[in-house]
């Protein structure tokens, strides 16, 4: 049961490394951000709910502001939503084209 001395650390259990390569780095973190970005919107949609009355004393906000508000967050949304997949496409073509180098 004993290891023979040249046997390298992998093969005796040893823990991997945990530090990642940069572009995987970035890619999980993006992927991550992408994930979260779903929950931003719900909270973004909600917030008019929170908006006073315009019955109330205090004035208010007119219902057309709050539709105004609701559409550019929706936008917004695309918007942030195309460039996660831009980028994601240019991350994917380069993990792609540096696999086929190496």
């Amino acid at each position: 049961m004993t290891s023979p001395v040249g046997q390298d650390r992998t093969s005796r259990g040893a823990r991997p490394s945990l530090f990642l390569e940069r572009q995987s780095y970035r890619r999980r973190r993006l992927a991550d951000s992408a994930r979260l970005l779903p929950f931003l919107g719900g909270a973004l949609l909600v917030l008019p709910l929170l908006w006073p009355d315009t019955e109330s004393e205090t004035g208010g906000v007119p219902l057309s502001s709050a539709i105004f508000y609701i559409f550019a967050c929706w936008i917004g949304l695309i918007l942030v939503s195309l460039i996660f997949g831009f980028v994601a496409r240019r991350t994917g073509a380069d993990d792609s084209h540096g696999s086929d180098a190496g």
